[in-house]
């Protein structure tokens, strides 16, 4: 694999809970070098991602109600709203996954109806162009019959893209949710990776599997390992 095939389908994630502002500043040089999809991380760091990554081809990506996703459908909303208004250009959006095992569909889709419905208006009012809706199912914790329902969820709220899971608590993608993943969306809404994902074989993997984007803290490990393995330089 050529490291131009594979670095727009890495998105470097930066998302451990003492994050700092230098952090953030070094994660946007290292997106900016490799040319990564785009840098992932709290809605607080997106004013300065957004400046540091503005004029690359690095989109600044910001997590919603992360870990747990059990804030109000409005807190949501608005937290998605300000993200997109201060510069995101996309958004990965955790389901509220606890009223998934709940049973409580309904309140699931309207609420993410609702995000979805904040991000589109808000990009439009500012002529911001097309912003990306990413819905983290946290699918190590559901069923296989649920999976399949979240996606449905997710393709009728308008995201698009699923996630299999937040990487918190445990929580690791596996190849066969994104299989799963992959068959029950439609082709247009795509399947992103993360949790867990640290090395080449596991990224490649997942790509085989059906993941149009991995997330990964160790993006840039990750390309490393991919230049010594073809043999050229980081």
């Amino acid at each position: 694999m050529r490291a131009e095939d594979l670095t727009k389908t890495l998105d470097l994630t930066l998302l451990a809970p003492d994050t700092t502002a230098e952090d953030v500043e070094r994660a946007c040089a290292a997106a900016r070098e490799h040319h990564f999809a785009a840098l992932c991380s709290y809605p607080r760091f997106v004013p300065q991602m957004s400046e540091l990554l503005r004029g690359c081809d690095v989109k600044t990506c910001a997590v919603i109600d992360f870990p747990g996703g059990a804030s109000s459908p409005l807190e949501r909303a608005q937290e998605a709203d300000r993200a997109v208004a201060e510069g995101a250009d996309e958004l990965d959006v955790v389901m509220n996954y606890r009223a998934m095992l709940a049973g409580d569909f309904k309140g699931v889709r309207d609420d993410l109806v609702r995000v979805v419905r904040a991000v589109r208006g808000r990009a439009a009012n500012d002529a911001r162009g097309d912003v990306l809706v990413k819905v983290i199912i946290e699918a190590p914790l559901l069923n296989d019959k649920v999976k399949r329902l979240a996606c449905k969820i997710v393709v009728d709220s308008g995201a698009d893209f699923a996630k299999t899971c937040t990487g918190t608590g445990g929580t690791m993608a596996t190849v066969h949710d994104v299989e799963l993943m992959r068959d029950a969306l439609p082709e247009g809404v795509g399947v992103k990776a993360s949790g867990g994902v640290r090395s080449l074989e596991t990224v490649q993997a997942m790509i085989g599997a059906g993941a149009a984007r991995v997330g990964t803290s160790a993006a840039v490990a990750v390309m490393e390992e991919l230049a010594a393995q073809n043999g050229t330089p980081a």
